[in-house]
């Protein structure tokens, strides 16, 4: 038991730990905040292609923390994305990670789709993955 007795609260610290640790090694990078700011920027961009049920049953697979991320700035009247097309998508995530050293394009994006292969559920995954167009799908290999 925590100290405080909020073991939701540690639970979800250490799960978003987890995550980020994760992803900065698939990445091989130094920084987790990056690989952290890299997360948050594409599961946001996935979760506005999609609908606002399959984005909340993606978010429900996540961390509180990471939840909390993915929600952050949402404008639900503004989504699903109608424009589909995935230069838009990269062009997006890139965007919001200007500055990061270690970016290496849309490799690096693809590391994140490996990280959610192994942290949601197949099933999610599929769902997910089913609401993409086909050309960021394409780039989000099957588990």
């Amino acid at each position: 038991m925590s100290a405080k007795g909020l073991e939701v609260i540690d639970h979800t610290v250490q799960l978003t730990h987890e995550w980020i640790n994760e992803l900065r090694d698939r990445l091989g990078w130094a920084s987790a905040r990056d690989a952290l700011r890299l997360l948050r920027v594409t599961i946001s961009a996935i979760r506005d292609h999609l609908s606002h049920d399959e984005a909340a049953q993606f978010a429900s697979q996540m961390p509180i923390l990471i939840r909390g991320m993915y929600y952050e700035g949402w404008k639900p009247s503004s989504t699903p994305i109608t424009d589909r097309n995935v230069g838009d998508f990269l062009a997006r995530i890139e965007g919001e990670i200007s500055g990061v050293a270690e970016y290496q394009g849309h490799g690096d994006i693809g590391a994140v789709f490996h990280l959610l292969n192994g942290r949601i559920s197949t099933g999610e995954v599929a769902d997910i993955r089913g609401g993409l167009p086909k050309a960021i799908r394409d780039l989000w290999l099957e588990p």
